[in-house]
Parts: structure tokens; C-alpha cells; sequence
């Protein structure tokens, strides 16, 4: 069932926001060649914490880490452990924190020290992209609108989309209905209304967008080795612009 957050609802949505966005720039300040995945999943829980939140992710479904730290071919739900960054690595980051019951989540993907240009304009394209969609996230137009806009947007770069899994409604519960894909479905979908938050997450591939399974359950991974990109903002869906929780409005000024 899709809600209609309230005002109390909606303020309490705009915090858990600020803080999975500083929980994101913490660990982007802590990303560079030498540092562990399970480096950056403490620098994200500390910071959480700090805030008088808690980490989304911690425990939901089993998973066990505050952030998903996701490397290079592995596009989504990667464990923090070991691993130790190098040069030219990209890594995909998704976190969320809870602020007296209601979620924030959010992911970006960063460069490791310097990258190839074809990893940057990945990257670049995997953003604007949900920039492309995020035109559409307003009362009246459909779920259908906000897919389309992100595939047009990612295939006419040369890319593709990620299959089989998608973005979402946010607020007491991490995923709430709708589920928004990032590519077109035969159903249109709901029409959106103003007081729906939801989490808009393109998932993009440098080649094909065949993925498999990590033995881990949860890590998902391309079949060709290509690189991969993420990037997702909860938004507040209202009677004009977009709100966007988990991006100040200085940086969506695109």
C-alpha cells in the first residue's frame, strides 16, 4: 500500500535524510587507494550514530553492515570486509539511516584515487540519469514516466540497466510500495501524489546488464566484468518541484 506521509512524518523523513547525506560525504572523504571496505562501513556507522540515528541497513534481512560497499563489477549489496581499495577502483556506496522510525537512503559512486574517463563518464551518466527521471517525480505523471526517462538516458550513452531490481517507497519501512524500475514495464503504474517519499536508484552497467549472485546471497555481480554505477536520493513528492531528502538543493542544481 502506497502512504501519504505526514507533516510529522515528513519532518522526522527530512532528518533520517540529512543524515544518511552526511553519513554518504563521510565516507566519501574516507575513500582512497589503501583503505578497507570495512574501513568506510565504521567511518558511515559512526557518523550515523553521532547523529542520534541508526543504520538502516544493519541486520535488515540479514545484512550485516551499516553501508553496502560495492566494487567495480559488483553493482549492488556488497559486503564491507577486507578488501582494500586501490587506484582507479570505483565503488558503489548505498546507506540509510533511521531517525525515530523513519528512513533516509541514499547511494553514490566513487572514484578510487585517479580513474579512466570511461569510469568517470559512467559515473556521470549514472547521475544524470536519475536527474533524467527525477523531472518526472511529481503529482500526475506515472511511475512509467520516471523509467523511461532513465533508460532513454542511459542507453542513448551507450549503457544499460540493471534488471530485477529497482527503486521504491521510503518512509517507517525501507522499501514501501511502489516499486519504481529504472527501465520500462509493461504496467504504467501509479500516479504519483503529492506527500508519497520515494527512492529513485538508477543501476547502471558499462556493457550488458546480466548480473549473478555472490556465494554470499547478496552481492550482485556482472557477468562480463563491466564496471557498474549507482546513485539514488529519497524525494518528497509535492504539489510542484520535487524535494529532495537526501541531497542539498545547492547540489541538484544540475
Amino acid at each position: 500500500m502506497v502512504t501519504i506521509k505526514s507533516k510529522s512524518e515528513i519532518e522526522k523523513m527530512k532528518i533520517a535524510g540529512r543524515v544518511t547525506y552526511g553519513a554518504l560525504k563521510a565516507v566519501e572523504a574516507a575513500v582512497k587507494p589503501g583503505v578497507t571496505t570495512a574501513e568506510l562501513d565504521k567511518v558511515a556507522e559512526k557518523y550515523i550514530h553521532s547523529q542520534g540515528c541508526k543504520a538502516s541497513f544493519k541486520g535488515y534481512g540479514g545484512f550485516p553492515a551499516t553501508i553496502c560497499a560495492s566494487v567495480n563489477d559488483e553493482i549492488i549489496h556488497g559486503f564491507p570486509g577486507p578488501r582494500v581499495l586501490k587506484e582507479g577502483d570505483i565503488i558503489c556506496v548505498d546507506v540509510g539511516a533511521i531517525y525515530k522510525g523513519y528512513n533516509g537512503d541514499a547511494a553514490r559512486t566513487f572514484g578510487v584515487g585517479k580513474i579512466s574517463d570511461e569510469a568517470q563518464r559512467l559515473i556521470d551518466v549514472t547521475k544524470q540519469s536519475f536527474f533524467e527521471g527525477l523531472n518526472f517525480v511529481k503529482e500526475g505523471y506515472r511511475i512509467h514516466d520516471i523509467s523511461a526517462a532513465i533508460q532513454r538516458y542511459v542507453e542513448k550513452n551507450g549503457y544499460s540497466v540493471l534488471r530485477g531490481y529497482c527503486g521504491h517507497g521510503v518512509g517507517a519501512e525501507m522499501h514501501e510500495d511502489p516499486e519504481i524500475p529504472n527501465y520500462v514495464t509493461p504496467t504504467r503504474g501509479i500516479r504519483l501524489k503529492a506527500g508519497m517519499c520515494v527512492a529513485v536508484e538508477p543501476m547502471v552497467c558499462q556493457f550488458d546488464y546480466h548480473t549473478y549472485v555472490a556465494d554470499n546471497d547478496w552481492t550482485v555481480i556482472t557477468k562480463d566484468g563491466g564496471l557498474t554505477a549507482h546513485y539514488e536520493n529519497s524525494i518528497l513528492v509535492t504539489n510542484g518541484e520535487p524535494y529532495l531528502l537526501t541531497l542539498p538543493k545547492e547540489e541538484a542544481e544540475v
